[in-house]
């Protein structure tokens, strides 16, 4: 049976209690002011997962990705807040995932992750947690097969609108890594009206040329991303639809002045862009929830252009967030926000819907499953083969969708720069490089790294340690991290957190793209640029 986060059924609410409109997910929500949890409306709705046993043709495919949206910061998934009729109603048509991951806990190595199928660690640019180093070793190399390349191979239009943040011209794009069409921004985060990015330099592009637009820039994607489906051709494609919102700064749409006060005189330094650009003086609740509202009206008018082309039937759609929130998201139950590997910075709202060809609606799935998993997945749904010399990390879910095979039984890994993970059914084991916590130090860690063992089925919250009861687990966890570790370039510097206090280290190599023990073609890393998970390059820890 499935779970929500809590250990409680979604679907176990007694009948005579349900809410008149719980089969109806886009009945109107009481006003703004009432606390009113959704998924006690529409989870009722909701029946477990279970393959169809169809198959269809090679499907066109829709990717959106939301930029540092919180676990819980959509109706479907427990906001008692923000309004996302669409986002809702998406997740009603198809299949919602309570244990949906991101390949990592901050943006551009999710990024990675998603176009190459494979754990970011495996490139030097996933080493930056986020990528700001501006240079030729910091991106996905040409010459590296990409989900979007693959699938023009196979005969797929391409596409990507929005935020890129996978290296900067002129040695990187998403020209140069497989998509056919880009209109977008490069960096990290713009302005969402002035269009400037994290340095204070216009950041708009129509494939590898400047261009301006006025508008909110939330608006704008979403306006070229319907556009782009308007004008489909007869072939399949592939559009991936990157937002920026609900990304700092705290803009809504009808805050364009505070935008120009943001940028009201030139910044000296690029650090000082990105303080103001960071945006640490505004914010709030409400305004949050007028960026999240502005995200889900321009995916409804995404998704409007597939309807009104009639491509609904065959089209994958899915919906994920690049990693936890900050500030103002809303992550309950979990601990944690974006740069940790608690589950707030890696369980993100993930829905895999429109594909009524293959998938019926209205079902939901605790299998844990990750960014990567769906390379793989749109891959396979292509009749697209992976590239032998790069293997892919992700598995591929189709057979699962489709009732044809099982689901995978396999473990979710995790490494950042302070902590790592490993996820085996319902157990996650927590590694932390240094202890930091006052009960840990307490207990005798010393600042040594430490092993802590979660039952996400009773403890979403990660409070409860079970380690000393699974000693065997425990074991069996930490040898697979620490192989994992150690297949994966190395940090700079990584002297500084050797991975553990008995013996094993913190080793690894690349080529390009590719991990080979003992050699180490590693690039610059910026100095005093902090990579740390969780903290902003150029602002205070």
């Amino acid at each position: 049976m499935t779970q929500d986060p809590g250990g409680q059924d979604p679907g176990g609410q007694d009948p005579a209690t349900q809410d008149p409109t719980a089969q109806d997910p886009t009945a109107q929500d009481p006003p703004p002011t009432a606390l009113f949890d959704r998924r006690t409306r529409d989870a009722a709705a909701e029946r477990p997962f279970r393959g169809s046993g169809r198959t269809a043709r090679r499907p066109n495919i829709v990717f959106i990705l939301a930029d540092d949206l919180g676990w819980g910061d959509l109706g479907c998934f427990g906001s008692l807040h923000n309004r996302t009729p669409s986002l809702d109603a998406l997740a009603s048509q198809g299949l919602r995932f309570t244990h949906g991951y991101a390949t990592s806990a901050t943006c551009s190595p999710t990024r990675l992750g998603l176009y190459t199928g494979r754990y970011p660690g495996r490139l030097t640019a996933g080493l930056e947690e986020p990528l700001g180093t501006r240079d030729e070793h910091h991106g996905i190399p040409a010459d590296h097969p990409t989900l979007p390349s693959l699938l023009v191979d196979v005969g797929y239009r391409t596409a990507m609108i929005g935020k890129w943040h996978c290296g900067w011209l002129p040695w990187f794009s998403p020209l140069k890594a497989g998509f056919q069409t880009f209109y977008g921004n490069l960096d990290g985060a713009v302005d969402y009206f002035g269009h400037f990015d994290t340095s204070g330099q216009p950041d708009l592009w129509d494939g590898e040329e400047p261009v301006t637009e006025q508008g909110y820039y939330t608006e704008i994607i979403g306006r070229h991303a319907a556009a782009y489906i308007r004008e489909a051709g007869d072939d399949p494609f592939y559009l991936q639809v990157n937002f920026t919102g609900a990304h700092w700064p705290w803009e809504g749409p009808d805050d364009e002045e505070l935008s120009r006060h943001i940028a009201d005189e030139p910044a000296d330094t690029h650090e000082e862009s990105l303080r103001r650009l960071f945006h640490a003086d505004g914010g709030s609740l409400a305004k949050y929830g007028e960026m999240v509202a502005a995200l889900d009206a321009s995916i409804g008018e995404v998704l409007a252009a597939l309807d009104a082309k009639g491509l609904r039937e065959n089209t994958i759609v899915v919906f994920a967030s690049d990693n936890g929130g900050e500030r103002w998201a809303f992550m309950w139950p979990f601990v944690g926000e974006k740069g940790d590997l608690e589950e707030g910075g890696i369980r993100v709202p993930l829905i895999i819907v429109r594909w009524p060809a293959v998938i019926d609606a209205g079902q939901v799935s605790d299998l844990p499953n990750a960014t990567f998993d769906w390379t793989a997945t749109l891959l396979d749904a292509a009749g697209a083969t992976p590239d032998a010399d790069h293997p892919l990390d992700g598995t591929s879910l189709l057979g699962w969708l489709t009732g044809t095979q099982g689901a995978p039984q396999r473990d979710l890994l995790w490494r950042t720069r302070e902590q790592g993970a490993v996820r085996r059914g319902h157990y996650k084991l927590l590694v932390d490089r240094h202890g930091h916590s006052v009960w840990h130090n307490l207990f005798g860690t010393d600042g040594r790294p430490s092993y802590r063992l979660f039952d996400l089925s009773a403890d979403g919250r990660e409070k409860a340690d079970v380690a000393d009861q699974r000693p065997g687990l425990v074991a069996e966890l930490k040898a697979v991290w620490r192989s994992f570790d150690e297949e994966l370039l190395p940090y700079p510097d990584a002297s500084a957190w050797d991975a553990s206090a008995d013996g094993a280290s913190s080793r690894g190599a690349s080529t390009s793209g590719r991990s080979t023990p003992g050699q180490s073609t590693l690039g610059r890393s910026t100095p005093g640029r902090s990579t740390t998970g969780g903290q902003c390059p150029g602002l205070p820890d």
